[in-house]
């Protein structure tokens, strides 16, 4: 569960975290939290099996780069997070303070990785983090970047954002994450298959290491895949690692940008199952848009008390004048059409993404326990 003590500097300083408090600001925050907490409950954790793992993935947009996000941003995310027992973000950026500070209010038993700088062509400066909450998941002291061989790749020597790994266990359960941002940008034939080459390649190495290797290989990301039916996603349907349906995740509702697969033959054969997977989107809580016409047919319950939803019109009301001062305080001018900028605005405060998940059986101790119960069981 995060840290919310930092709720009560809000009330009283003129200043705490990034940016100055403001009246209500306390009082704001906390209730967006408890709605998005209730979110998350019905999405995800009421329905959480026991000795279960959940694994997320999230592209939070360009974590942090430029203006740097209000302290509001920081605790929604957080919460997202926390929901997860480990999750591997993409897009984090040169600057590590943002992602301590994410993780000290994450909790003091979260933890995180981070992949060194992607300054290459088609890096676009970035980074790659896996977060973790050390009560459910411990590092096993592996980790790296994956090489691939230049014969894989037909247009390109090596990925345009090398693809981090690291090996975690929780329980009896161990397993190796491998994190991706798929190289993007272009609809030539060319550059898809450029896409498609990126993730064969990876699929590839992992599906080949868990023939061997006794855990499972988890791949997750940022694929950059945009339809169903498509070269880029029939790459990661040929990998015949298990691969589930997620919807959308780009706030536009037509791209499949996110995705993970894992393997389940090999040395780690039938030693885990997948339960639930989900997309969560965290657009009814915090920021919207919540159009008028939707928010006016809600239940009157959904519309008044701390956990209410709150209108287009009123986050609108509520964030102009705090955008305008974020913009000056960082040499800019405010937007000239609020309404206008408002959706892309708030993609630099959450993301332009929505986070993936999977829940994941891994007690698998009743079929160890099992195998003594013929005369002739290993020893």
């Amino acid at each position: 569960m995060p840290f919310y003590h930092q709720l009560k500097s809000y009330a009283h300083a003129p200043s705490a975290g990034e940016f100055p408090n403001y009246p209500g600001k306390q009082g704001w925050i906390a209730s967006r939290l408890l709605t998005l907490r209730k979110d998350l409950a019905a999405a995800i954790t009421d329905q959480r099996q026991p000795r279960s793992l959940i694994v997320g993935s999230w592209n939070i947009r360009a974590f942090d780069d430029g203006a740097a996000r209000l302290d509001e941003s920081y605790h929604y995310i957080a919460e997202i997070i926390g929901t997860f027992d480990i999750c591997a973000v993409q897009e984090v950026k040169g600057d590590l303070a943002p992602l301590e500070r994410l993780r000290k209010l994450l909790g003091p038993n979260w933890e995180y990785s981070v992949s060194d700088v992607s300054s290459h062509k088609g890096g676009n400066n970035e980074r790659l983090a896996f977060l973790y909450n050390t009560n459910r998941v411990s590092f096993r002291r592996l980790i790296g970047e994956l090489v691939v061989d230049p014969d894989d790749l037909e247009n390109s020597d090596q990925f345009a954002r090398s693809p981090f790994f690291a090996a975690f266990q929780a329980d009896w359960f161990r397993f190796c994450l491998c994190s991706t941002h798929i190289i993007y940008g272009g609809t030539s034939a060319q550059e898809k298959k450029m896409r498609a080459d990126e993730i064969t390649a990876i699929t590839k190495m992992l599906v080949s290491r868990a023939r061997k290797e006794d855990q499972v290989y988890i791949f997750l990301g940022d694929m950059n895949i945009e339809s169903a039916d498509g070269e880029i996603m029939q790459a990661l349907r040929d990998s015949r690692m298990v691969l589930p349906e997620f919807p959308a995740t780009n706030l536009g509702g037509d791209r499949l940008y996110d995705q993970m697969a894992f393997t389940d033959k090999g040395a780690a054969s039938r030693k885990t199952r997948l339960i639930r997977h989900g997309v969560f989107d965290w657009r009814r809580a915090v920021f919207g848009p919540y159009p008028q016409d939707e928010f006016d047919t809600l239940p009157e319950d959904e519309k008044e008390g701390p956990m209410r939803r709150v209108s287009h019109d009123e986050m609108l009301a509520h964030y102009q004048p705090i955008c305008d001062a974020q913009r000056r305080a960082n040499g800019k001018d405010p937007y000239a059409d609020f309404s206008r900028s408002y959706g892309l605005w708030t993609t630099f405060e959450m993301s332009d993404h929505l986070p993936i998940w999977i829940e994941l059986e891994v007690d698998y101790s009743n079929d160890y326990i099992a195998r003594f119960l013929t005369p002739d069981a290993d020893s």
